[in-house]
């Protein structure tokens, strides 16, 4: 028998790490499209849609994260937003 979906555990792939659980990471968002090239000539509006608005895409989305409770670096992985698969990870310098 199938343990139910909400006591599945997610391994995420650490880079420096390896495989850890989900609760040791803290979600960093997506990976911005890019700052403005001159921030001092964007207007309210501008800032706000860069700020607030992210994308919701179905399929893979590349992301930031943090592993808080291990190494506490700051690395990229694509998650797929629907299966929720990962694919590796990538040092956030990168």
């Amino acid at each position: 028998m199938e343990p139910p979906r909400w006591h599945t555990n997610v391994l995420i792939p650490c880079p420096w790490c390896g495989d850890r659980e989900e609760v040791e990471f803290r979600y960093g968002g997506p990976v911005p499209a890019g700052y403005p090239p001159d921030p001092q000539t964007v207007d309210d509006r501008a800032w706000a849609r860069y700020l607030y608005y992210r994308p919701n895409p179905k399929g893979a989305l590349e992301e930031r994260w943090v592993h808080t409770a291990g190494c506490r670096r700051w690395f990229r992985l694509t998650r797929d937003t629907v299966t929720h698969e990962i694919t590796p990870a990538s040092d956030a310098s990168a």
